[in-house]
């Protein structure tokens, strides 16, 4: 998790520096990202995003999000069922 950041901000604000800050202290842990699995939602749909995950092999089940157009012409990985199961870790996270 990043730090919290003051304003009102979507979940790709300044994601570049928060996703490297948070990759950053799981390889100072001696915990490597490579192969690492991350299950997130629509407000994390970007080209950019899925692209810094790829770049450290990072894979994705990323929600589709409406705004970026049509589902049907896109190939990126997303399984529904492993994404429903996000919620779960979510609510006892909570």
């Amino acid at each position: 998790m990043s730090e919290p950041i003051s304003g009102n901000h979507n979940n790709l604000h300044s994601i570049d520096v928060q996703f490297e800050i948070v990759t950053g202290r799981l390889e100072q842990a001696d915990i490597p990202v490579e192969g690492l699995f991350l299950n997130a939602d629509a407000g994390f749909d970007s080209k950019n995003f899925r692209y810094l995950c790829a770049k450290k092999e990072i894979n994705t089940n990323v929600c589709f999000n409406e705004r970026n157009g049509s589902t049907e012409d896109r190939n990126e990985y997303f399984d529904q069922e492993l994404y429903d199961k996000r919620y779960v870790v979510e609510r006892t996270n909570a």
